[in-house]
């Protein structure tokens, strides 16, 4: 089952955790103390440019004579959305820019290009997901409601049909994030009346979204109406597409950890920093992949620092990299496409009933508990006696791979005789 006690799976002292929340802090304080003009320079640079860019796309997709250059505008808004979804909508909610004062850009009054309410996001989001970060029961974030991700989720017959449901859910990931965001407010409204609010929020936000894509732009486009429909109609597809890719990567890959609501209970600030690190992972970008991705590349620091400036995180990840060697812990990060695949050996693995499966449930790629070391022998490399977690997971991985070399080497003894 999923982590029952934080310090004890990250074979930590109390002293070692509270003195990784001190760096940490220091962290923070030091980016709080440095951010100003750049930054500010910085979220109006790309508003701008995103914007123009969004322009551009829809001009070329309604005046272009060729498939060509339909082509182009289409891949070309697909990017502007994505921009405005991901380094834009995403990080000004998270009230990374608040520090400005600007009412334009502020978490409160941003709404992004996308079918959701960024209100309703901002509760399910910034609240559920990032305060319950994979706490079992409290972050709806856990394969949103539709996926099964972890084996702490029970397995029910739908999910067969989870590979399909995972492509589906790409394809039309803004309208299950709109979903995910109504069914947050709605949960915590007391009486029908606010309930029936909310839906009218989201309802009204979906009325404009689909007469500015579907109607306005279009009509726009006089007799090439139908094309222009098409191809705004295959950029928010493509939008959806990395949107769902991103968070995936960032939320499910082999590393990311998931926690029982016992591990959070009394839980300090530096134990909440842990439990960041351990339950999110990082995709290895370099500056455009990593500005495209809205730096959630930099899922870990994100995870950290949901409110600092995301200009900010690849500076923070040299800091953060820095304090996993120091304190022995796992830096879970790999190739987007690597770290994809394991999302995908993970969803269609965990649609098939655990009895199909070998791991168990304390010791799986995905799924892990402090269980998995339970008469460990493991020994650090200084000779300590006391690994931390990054070598502890070492070891184990050694030892799993000698205990299958033997497992084959019995069998083929037994096939010889």
């Amino acid at each position: 089952m999923a982590i029952t006690d934080v310090a004890v799976y990250a074979q930590m002292s109390a002293a070692d955790i509270e003195a990784l929340g001190r760096e940490l802090d220091e962290i923070r304080h030091d980016i709080e103390d440095r951010r100003g003009t750049r930054d500010a320079a910085y979220i109006r640079r790309t508003i701008a440019a995103q914007r123009g860019l969004d322009v551009a796309a829809r001009l070329v997709i309604m005046l272009s004579r060729n498939r060509i250059g339909i082509a182009v505008g289409t891949v070309a808004l697909a990017v502007a959305k994505s921009i405005e979804n991901m380094e834009i909508g995403h990080n000004v909610g998270h009230g990374q820019w608040d520090w400005m004062n600007d009412p334009e850009i502020h978490s409160t009054t941003w709404e992004w290009d996308m079918a959701g309410s960024s209100a309703q996001w901002r509760y399910a989001h910034n609240y559920r997901h990032h305060v319950f970060t994979n706490v079992l029961g409290m972050d709806d974030d856990i394969g949103f409601g539709v996926m099964r991700v972890t084996r702490d989720q029970r397995w029910r017959p739908y999910m067969l049909l989870q590979p399909l449901q995972n492509i589906l859910l790409a394809a039309a990931f803004e309208w299950g994030i709109a979903i995910h965001g109504l069914d947050a407010e709605r949960a915590r409204a007391t009486t029908r009346a606010e309930k029936f609010a909310q839906a009218r929020i989201l309802s009204g936000k979906i009325t404009r979204q689909l007469g500015k894509d579907y109607l306005l732009f279009p009509a726009l486009s006089g007799a090439r109406w139908r094309r222009t429909l098409a191809a705004v109609f295959a950029a928010n597809v493509l939008r959806n597409v990395w949107a769902y890719l991103v968070i995936f990567c960032g939320h499910f890959p082999d590393g990311a950890e998931k926690f029982t609501a016992a591990a959070i209970e009394q839980e300090t600030r530096p134990e909440w920093y842990l439990r960041q690190m351990l339950g999110s992972a990082n995709f290895d970008a370099g500056p455009v992949l990593a500005f495209l991705s809205g730096h959630l590349s930099h899922q870990i620091e994100h995870h950290l620092f949901p409110d600092l400036p995301s200009n900010r995180y690849p500076e923070i990840a040299v800091r953060v990299r820095a304090l996993c060697d120091k304190y022995d812990l796992p830096y879970t990060s790999g190739p987007l496409l690597h770290q994809y695949l394991l999302v995908m050996r993970t969803i269609h693995k965990l649609a098939l009933p655990d009895r199909f499966l070998i791991a168990t449930s304390d010791d799986a790629p995905e799924t892990a508990s402090e269980r998995k070391f339970t008469g460990s022998t493991a020994v650090a490399a200084d000779g300590t006696g006391h690994p931390g977690l990054r070598t502890a997971l070492r070891l184990r991985r050694g030892h799993r791979a000698a205990e299958r070399r033997i497992d084959r080497a019995s069998a083929r003894h037994r096939g010889d005789r």
